[in-house]
């Protein structure tokens, strides 16, 4: 497993292990040198696993150690996997010809006494590693002598004015609501709310102005914040400290278990407020929690966390007492900023009101990074050229600043805290760009193919990686920014001030260096392990010549890169994702077939039209994204990718022996035709893994081999969904020759009854055709695990609403029809999109309807009755209308805006509403002006 701060220490191991072994036992003059660097990497490896569990306590010089050791294990690796591929090339050359057996031998022997040479090299780098570790007695002086703890960063913030404060009166009164809300009884049981969100938004404060605000509305209280490490008997003690009011003789002698008995006898019939700041872990929770004696006379207990599975775990099981803290608003966060820096909080200069939005958003919200970089300008002159020099700075200079450093030992809190393994994972997140949206699939197979997961127990690799990604999530590390039905974040993105603790740690470590942007001007001092060029911000950004990048494992570009170095250079190169590259040379992708190491390749290059055809010598290739480049024909040798797990075309037809790629486990779009290679078809059955699948038709003409065609789909289909079929999406690309109405015939009917058995296992079924089944086809009423279903019917009966209904873990629904029934009963479903192609009346939601929806999708005609009881669908969060313009008046239409309005205004939850105007061009001709100005258009399809 690649590590951070260790390097690929754990990984060199392995395959030094692996290399001493029975396969490789004949191996001469080698072995011994081998074995040597074995044992001493694994001493050295054990204790770098202990320096990273003190890594802020180090001095300068075991750092140093620790730094040249990590680079070493790179360089170690690089020189085994060239000994392990001439290896391989030995093995082809016996199975050539004679002659170009003699020229492959005389190669390998050649390249097998340069790499002896270079391991020969690198066993004396060991062996001084080795001596300087005894010499400077690195393990004595780091585990005996550590450096003391600086005074808590957090300290201030339990100290602040109520006058400074800004945007703090709604959340603090929301929260005391809360506390004290109830009726009858439940108004005397104690309650637990925990505040959660990421370092700097003001938990503390927060936390702080609620205690201040119920003073001497309980008979006792207590506020103690934690550490990442408490000294629970200390935490413990201050709360029978402060709930008393008295002093205990040898109270500094108290074991635990007497100092939770005398805190929970001393609460046992009083009304108490305590308030736990910073949990850190559940552990630490659940102990000082047996101290608070659970009474029914109205006690109430605060925390504070920054992880969203820890203030779940405090309020368990009553969840709905999370309080999820929210950054400022543009108004609160300019406020804040002016008041801060001019001491009102609307008094700005008119030539700073530009620069200083910039500069806010950047800030995103938390008042920490507010406060730091406003208490930073109040310093500093007030003219545009110097606000912009500060904005210019943040991720660079401003890091340097005296005045930054609490915000960086605030922040740094949540990535100590962090296990290696996600310190390495949130690490590599600097890569991407300011602002940029990170989807989640493609970031945890960057991950996997960068080593960073390892699997145990033979756990699924993406299984792992989705479970960092979400802890990462949990722990306020990350912000979501797209959520999937299921809950589940499909993408994210990283607070800027954080980003520019990541990018910081980053270069510290020579994690990853970064060109363009805030960091051109880097000065390089390392091996680059891996590359950022972000091409948005500057253009004409090229790598340096005097940049070592052969060892590079990671090539990230975003933007067109005009002079980027060949593909040949980057020998030990991992992972290559191009990312909006839309003029880069077509050429320079010729020579990616000599990355014999690359594991993930991803291309957003518009220009790229082919592949080589020595793609199949990517051995090591996991993941294959080319959607959008104008690639229109695979490469023959791509079946020879035994390791390919993921495979991302653009309408591809499949090639012959795609049977041969068991390891693949998602596969889409792949075209299918009529007359398509009855072979590669029936070949997709064979890839027992595959969960993923992604067909899209394409009907050219109607003269191929229809029944053939069915056959051998079915065929596949059945064996697939017998085995591991999660997900299956069908899209129709229909040719202009075909008359619509024959459309049906040529669609997807067959699948109506012939799946037999049933995909047991089936999640995902989403139908992009222009084909409606008569009725729900049978095999899909039997699908207990479907969570997400778009289909089309036609007519939607009772019958059908009823099967559909009965689905046991439908979670989202896509309902296209040309008509509609009025039973609906959904006990699960939590999103409901609907399209109705007809005049008529739509679905009618009777009362207890969909008791757990919470997204609603619905078409409604202009003028007409509107009452189709969505008073009744009582858990909405977000409803969204389109409303149906033809043939209606401009008045009829504000009408119906209007009265949509009144209606979702009267549900509970006050979900919010998005009204989208569609075929506006229909209306009658009130008055053309008004229509223009007071209509929203929307040219998107329904």
């Amino acid at each position: 497993m690649v590590s951070a701060l260790a390097g690929v220490m754990t990984s060199v191991i392995g395959k030094l292990t692996t290399l001493l072994g029975e396969e490789y036992a004949k191996l001469k003059g080698v072995h011994r040198e081998v074995e040597f660097m074995k044992d001493e990497l694994s001493s050295m490896n054990a204790l770098l696993q202990r320096l990273a569990e003190v890594d802020r306590d180090l001095d300068v010089q075991t750092k140093e150690w620790r730094d040249q050791v990590r680079e070493m294990s790179y360089d170690i690796e690089d020189c085994i996997d060239d000994f392990m591929k001439s290896l391989g090339q030995t093995d082809i050359a016996k199975r050539a010809g004679l002659v170009q057996n003699v020229i492959q031998q005389l190669k390998a022997l050649r390249g097998r006494h340069q790499i002896s040479s270079q391991i020969q090299g690198l066993k004396a780098r060991v062996e001084d590693a080795s001596k300087r570790r005894m010499r400077y007695k690195l393990d004595e002086r780091t585990f005996e002598h550590r450096i003391s703890r600086a005074i808590d960063p957090r300290l201030p913030s339990l100290y602040a004015e109520p006058d400074g404060l800004v945007g703090i009166d709604k959340p603090r009164d929301e929260l005391i609501k809360c506390l004290m809300e109830g009726v009858g009884a439940l108004v005397q049981q104690q309650k637990v709310i925990s505040i959660v969100g990421s370092g700097g938004l003001g938990k503390t404060t927060l936390a702080n102005e609620v205690y201040r605000k119920l003073e001497g509305q309980f008979q006792c209280r207590a506020f103690v914040s934690l550490s990442q490490q408490p000294d629970v008997k200390k935490i413990l003690r201050s709360i029978l400290s402060q709930v008393s009011q008295q002093e205990y003789a040898n109270i500094d002698v108290w074991d635990e278990e007497k100092l939770i008995n005398a805190i929970r006898e001393f609460l046992k019939n009083k009304r108490y407020f305590v308030i736990i700041d910073d949990i850190w872990s559940n552990q630490a929770w659940k102990i000082i929690k047996c101290a608070l004696f659970p009474n029914d006379v109205g006690s109430k207990i605060m925390t504070t966390t920054r992880s969203i599975t820890i203030a779940k775990s405090c309020c368990s099981p009553q969840h709905d007492h999370v309080y999820e803290i929210m950054p400022l608003t543009e108004a609160n966060s300019k406020s804040l900023f002016l008041k801060r820096i001019f001491g009102s909080g609307d008094m700005c200069p008119p030539k700073l009101e530009e620069v200083s939005s910039e500069i806010l958003k950047k800030c995103g919200g938390s008042p920490l990074a507010i406060i730091t970089v406003a208490s930073l300008l109040a310093n500093k002159a007030s003219t545009n050229e110097e606000w912009e020099r500060v904005y210019n700075s943040i991720g660079s200079t401003l890091e340097k600043d005296p005045g930054v450093e609490e915000m960086r030992k605030i922040l740094s809190l949540s990535y100590d805290d962090l296990p290696h393994h996600l310190k390495t994972c949130l690490l590599y997140l600097s890569i991407f760009p300011e602002d940029c949206e990170i989807k989640r699939d493609q970031l945890i197979r960057r991950w996997i193919a960068e080593g960073f997961i390892n699997t145990e127990g033979g756990q699924d690799l993406e299984e792992i990686g989705d479970g960092y990604f979400s802890d990462l999530i949990n722990r306020s590390m990350v912000q979501p920014v797209r959520i999937q039905y299921d809950g589940r974040v499909y993408s994210c993105r990283v607070h800027d001030m954080i980003l520019d603790l990541l990018i910081s740690k980053s270069i510290e470590e020579n994690f990853v260096t970064f060109f363009g942007g805030q960091n051109q001007e880097l000065v390089l001092q390392h091996k680059i392990r891996r590359l950022s060029l972000n091409c948005y911000s500057q253009e004409h950004i090229a790598v340096p010549s005097t940049a070592i990048i052969s060892h590079c494992r990671s090539l990230s570009v975003f933007g067109y890169a005009e002079q980027m170095p060949p593909l040949s250079k980057f020998r030990v190169l991992r992972v290559l994702d191009i990312e909006n590259g839309e003029d880069m040379e077509s050429s320079f992708i010729e020579h990616v077939r000599t990355l014999c190491q690359l594991k993930y390749l991803r291309l957003d290059v518009r220009s790229i039209s082919a592949f080589p055809e020595q793609l199949g010598e990517l051995q090591h290739l996991q993941t294959l994204d080319i959607r959008w480049t104008k690639i229109r024909k695979l490469p023959k040798s791509i079946v020879q990718l035994q390791n390919m797990t993921c495979l991302h075309v653009n309408n591809l037809e499949l090639p012959e022996g795609i049977g041969n790629l068991h390891a693949l486990q998602e596969l889409r779009e792949i075209k299918v035709k009529w007359d398509s290679l009855a072979s590669s078809l029936l070949e997709l059955g064979s890839l027992t893994k595959l969960r993923i699948l992604g067909l899209r038709w394409c009907i050219i003409d109607t003269h191929g081999n229809k029944e053939i065609f069915v056959e051998n789909v079915v065929s596949s289909l059945c064996k697939l969904g017998r085995l591991n079929l999660r997900s299956l999406c069908i899209k129709s690309d229909y040719g202009y020759s075909i008359p619509l109405k024959e459309m049906y015939g040529y669609s997807i009917e067959f699948l109506l009854d012939s799946w037999f058995p049933s995909p047991h296992l089936l999640q995902k079924f989403q139908m992009d055709a222009y084909y409606f089944f008569p009725r729900v086809p049978v095999w899909i009423a039997s699908l207990d695990n479907l969570s997400y279903l778009d289909i089309n019917i036609n007519p939607v009966e009772e019958e059908a609403l009823e099967i559909l209904g009965g689905l046991p873990a439908l979670l989202l629904l896509c309902l296209s029809s040309e008509s509609s029934a009025q039973n609906n009963m959904f006990i699960c479903l939590k999103d409901f999109r609907f399209t109705c192609w007809s005049n008529g009346k739509g679905l009618i939601f009777e009362a207890g309807a969909m008791p757990s929806l919470e997204k609603l999708e619905v078409p409604l005609d202009a003028g007409k009755d509107l009452d189709f009881g969505i008073q009744h669908l009582s858990s909405l969060m977000h409803v969204t209308v389109k409303i149906i313009c033809g043939g209606a008046t401009v008045r009829e239409v504000e009408a119906s805006e209007d009265a949509i309005r009144s209606a979702v205004t009267l549900l509970p939850n006050h979900p919010t509403l998005e009204i989208r105007i569609w075929g506006d061009e229909n209306m009658v001709e009130e008055d053309q002006g008004k229509a223009e100005e007071e209509i929203q258009t929307s040219t998107q399809l329904i």
